[in-house]
């Protein structure tokens, strides 16, 4: 792939929002989920294999990466930093939402943030059977970890949270990727406040007015298949795909011809 683009928007707080553009097409603004961010390998090789296809924004959130930092944190703000990336870019973009990026870029999108199709993937709402009492409180408990400087601990209970097993977690802490974690653990509590106890924000869903495509994957576990299908139901005029083979962890090269096709769609 060619060398990307770098730009920087710049929030109505003042918060300056890194960004990379690469490829060429219609455009597509991708908002990371929780630990994104573009210079993160997963999120390059998105943002590359999307490349292909489209040209490919791809931003680091605030407090992550290339971009600044503003506090106090509000949900509010989050959605501000996303509106200024699209304005900086320009041409009514696809917005692209990973895990709890799908869920900043819902909320964005409800509140009339000028978004021209939107593509959810995974939204990590927890619904029906698969709603836990640890999901209303994680978010204390990982802001309360934060606040101690235990970036470590805050970084396992969000993986322990999001369902992998205790000693996959131990084994995790030793593997090199982990340092590109930590440096960014302290915004989970953002990505928190967008899950808002993992409860599905079925009345603000209804005010999304843009074509959206929910996706999900055919080898994703039931709380996230479940996830897609009331994000579905919730969007007025919703499409719904399932991706085979395809999991949490969703390829690039999946999700383009998805996107592609969504994008051509009258």
């Amino acid at each position: 792939m060619p060398t990307p683009t770098a730009g920087t928007a710049v929030s109505k707080d003042g918060t300056r929002i890194a960004y990379d553009v690469t490829g060429n097409g219609a455009t597509v603004v991708l908002v990371h989920g929780a630990l994104g961010y573009k210079d993160v390998a997963w999120a390059r090789k998105l943002a590359n294999d999307l490349a292909g296809h489209f040209r490919v924004v791809s931003y680091d959130r605030r407090g992550c990466g290339g971009s600044s930092d503003t506090p106090p944190f509000s949900v509010d703000r989050e959605i501000d930093d996303l509106d200024a990336v699209i304005r900086a870019v320009g041409d009514s973009p696809i917005v692209v939402g990973i895990s709890s990026g799908a869920a900043l870029a819902l909320e964005a999108a409800a509140r009339g943030v000028p978004i021209g199709r939107l593509v959810a993937f995974e939204a990590p709402y927890m619904v029906g059977e698969h709603r836990k009492a640890e999901h209303a409180r994680y978010e204390s408990e990982v802001r309360n970890l934060v606040a101690r400087g235990d970036r470590d601990g805050a970084l396992k209970l969000f993986m322990r949270t999001v369902g992998l097993p205790a000693v996959a977690v131990a084994v995790m802490r030793w593997m090199p990727f982990w340092k590109q974690l930590r440096p960014v653990a302290h915004t989970l509590p953002y990505d928190a406040a967008f899950m808002n106890g993992f409860e599905l924000p079925s009345a603000r869903l209804a005010r999304v007015r843009v074509p959206t495509l929910v996706v999900g994957g055919g080898k994703s576990p039931a709380a996230l298949k479940a996830a897609v299908r009331a994000v579905g139901g919730a969007v007025p005029g919703a499409q719904v795909v399932e991706i085979p083979d395809q999991s949490h962890n969703i390829q690039g090269s999946a999700l383009a011809p998805v996107v592609q096709r969504f994008a051509q769609a009258s």
